[in-house]
């Protein structure tokens, strides 16, 4: 690993090319966005916990109308882990595992199968979208344990799927960002095919402290509040907020870790826990790609703002150019 790396902030407007920009200015909130926020308050004024039956509708298996249609979309089982797969009708660049986000807490196959079609679509890859344990039923090391499941299965069954065993790569959203972080932790020596590359999309990190970009973006979509209430359920009470596999930002070291994808909101809460595990990933010799949309909150790829479709075109462009330079 070359520990090269490219941090671009990109503006509300067009792309920027340059591979080290100033990041002033990437703080203050797109006027769509803030737009969007009065017209959907509930986002603006986020829950602090959720009870049982709230947390049940956060968990719907029916999520939006498609966004893209995928050739071939089913449900099944993986490791014994319920997954859905999307595949073309062509045959696949590779495979992606997709971990959806939620805090660990929320989420599923059918609420986040809009994200789940827009990296298939954009990859050309095949893509496992995977239905893992959650919180605070099941508190870790549980979902993990399902993910990292399901990517050695995805590294073991990839052929079936078209595509070779040495075109994997995982990729996820906020919680799910850091379950592939941590996937890829656990994978790393483990005798299976290495993977060729984690996608985080403004993962979480870092559980152990407060960020100024927690402080600076609380209640804009999530909340300090709300992330004690995830953070709770998925500890199941332990103090395990340095342990590596929940907060990947305290490993020993990220040698040998896969190439990385990490997209920022530079209104988002996780901002800075991100852009400090991309600085660990890059001072341990990994090759990290950086790019932060400036005026972007939390979720923002979820929900389909306007930045999503730069966004979701870069995370194809880095997934093809990952298989492409594998021999």
């Amino acid at each position: 690993m070359s520990g090269v790396a490219d941090v671009v902030t990109v503006d509300t407007g067009a792309m920027s090319d340059s591979t080290r920009h100033d990041t002033t200015g990437e703080g203050t909130l797109d006027p769509w966005v803030a737009d969007w926020l009065k017209a959907n308050p509930y986002l603006s004024q986020p829950m602090g916990e959720f009870p049982a039956e709230l947390l049940e509708l956060t968990r719907s298996p029916v999520g939006a109308p498609p966004t893209r249609e995928i050739a071939k979309v089913y449900d099944t089982e993986a490791a014994s882990v319920r997954v859905r797969i999307y595949e073309h009708d062509t045959p696949p660049t590779g495979v992606v595992v997709y971990f959806h986000g939620g805090g660990f807490c929320l989420g599923g196959l059918g609420i986040m199968d809009n994200v789940a079609r827009e990296i298939a679509y954009h990859t050309g890859a095949a893509v496992v979208s995977v239905e893992y344990r959650l919180a605070p039923e099941n508190p870790f090391p549980a979902g993990l344990d399902d993910c990292d499941a399901v990517t050695t299965w995805a590294l073991v069954n990839a052929p079936h799927l078209g595509a070779s065993s040495d075109r994997v790569v995982v990729a996820g959203e906020s919680a799910g960002g850091n379950l592939s972080a941590t996937v890829s932790l656990r994978q790393r020596g483990s005798g299976n095919a290495p993977l060729a590359g984690q996608v985080l999309l403004y993962p979480a990190t870092d559980r152990s402290r407060v960020y100024p970009s927690q402080e600076q973006f609380d209640g804009i979509v999530i909340s300090l509040a709300q992330g004690k209430w995830f953070d709770a359920s998925y500890s199941g009470g332990r103090d395990i907020a340095r342990d590596p596999f929940v907060s990947p930002v305290y490993a020993d070291t990220c040698k040998g870790l896969p190439p990385a994808l990490v997209i920022l909101g530079g209104c988002d809460m996780l901002r800075d826990e991100g852009r400090a595990y991309a600085e660990k990933l890059r001072s341990d010799g990994v090759d990290v790609e950086e790019v932060c949309y400036a005026g972007q909150p939390h979720g923002f790829m979820n929900f389909d703002f306007p930045k999503a479709a730069d966004a979701f075109a870069k995370v194809g462009d880095w997934v093809r150019a990952r298989f492409a330079a594998i021999d």
